[in-house]
């Protein structure tokens, strides 16, 4: 039988929600009463997640379990989660509930109308400090002048995408994923769905700023790069700036007494230069490390064993496994 809805759910050391979670997207998705999974990607988890999964998924032939061998990261979890999801439509949510369930059944509304991806849009955020969401707003903002690609505002990576939308999903062979980008960049016919999102059920962040910062990179390194455009821009200004100080010195040691005598000012411009030339050299170093990463051509994860997959277990090429 093909499956309709496959629910992709990546987790890491959420012992705390993890059945909560299951119980919430099980009644949902029993009131489609379509043919659907749950597939859950422990990325690594330390706690009782993975002994939780294992016990979810032996009592209910609709959860299906990916065990990584590691944490290999957020954004590598969802990609496994699309590379075994078997449904028509595949919804990707985090498993900590600050996304509610019950708005997939929007989702699928928007699916049938004809719309091929429908994202959830935050129109508040609940629980998130005055410091995360001003920069998570301004980050939004700055990729969105950075870059050509229409990346929504203010929306995560809660929502869903039609098979052929995961399909060229999985042609993409980019190790720094970001997967909301990823998913504008194929295009197709989007739309959002507006919600207010909660805070965290229990537990604690699996972002914390190391981790934001990483991502929001990950981003702005993925799809633009003015950032090395920094360093024409820049350069041409401080060139400028440097020849308009050079008129200013000369004409006051050939027609003024006042020139004041010390190094502060050779200094000033020293430090100047050089903390713009580090600046330039670290984004660089960026790009550099990314063509890197793509070089090296490792798999994306590693699984350790799959659960609740039985007969109906796909067997995957290496290209697949490699590039996701």
């Amino acid at each position: 039988m093909t499956t309709k809805y496959s629910i992709v759910v990546p987790v890491f050391n959420e012992e705390q929600v993890i059945y909560d979670s299951y119980k919430r997207l099980k009644a949902v998705m029993d009131r489609t009463y379509e043919s659907y999974e749950l597939l859950f990607v422990n990325d690594g988890s330390r706690d009782r997640t993975s002994e939780i999964l294992n016990y979810i998924s032996e009592g209910d032939t609709h959860v299906k379990v990916i065990e990584f061998s590691r944490n290999f990261g957020h954004q590598i979890a969802i990609t496994a989660g699309m590379d075994y999801a078997m449904g028509q439509a595949i919804v990707v949510i985090d498993a900590d509930l600050q996304d509610p369930p019950e708005l997939i059944l929007q989702m699928i509304g928007k699916w049938k109308e004809g719309f091929e991806v429908v994202y959830g849009k935050r129109m508040e955020r609940k629980g998130e400090s005055f410091f995360k969401k001003k920069t998570a707003a301004l980050f939004y903002r700055i990729l969105r002048v950075s870059t050509d690609i229409d990346i929504p505002l203010d929306t995560g990576d809660f929502r869903l995408i039609d098979r052929r939308v995961c399909d060229e999903m999985k042609r993409i062979p980019e190790k720094n994923r970001f997967i909301r980008g990823l998913v504008s960049w194929v295009g197709f016919k989007q739309t959002a769905v507006e919600y207010v999102r909660d805070q965290r059920l229990a537990g604690e962040t699996k972002y914390p700023l190391k981790k934001m910062l990483k991502l929001s990179i990950d981003g702005l390194t993925s799809f633009s790069y003015k950032p090395l455009k920094l360093a024409t821009y820049g350069g041409a200004l401080l060139s400028f700036t440097g020849f308009v100080y050079m008129i200013i010195a000369l004409g006051m040691k050939l027609f003024t007494s006042s020139t004041v005598p010390g190094w502060t000012s050779l200094i000033v411009i020293q430090l100047l230069f050089s903390g713009f030339t580090l600046f330039i050299l670290g984004v660089i170093g960026e790009y550099i490390g990314r063509i890197y990463d793509e070089t090296k051509d490792r798999p994306l994860y590693i699984i350790k064993e799959t659960k609740g997959f039985g007969a109906a277990k796909r067997v995957r090429s290496l290209s697949s496994v490699k590039h996701g």
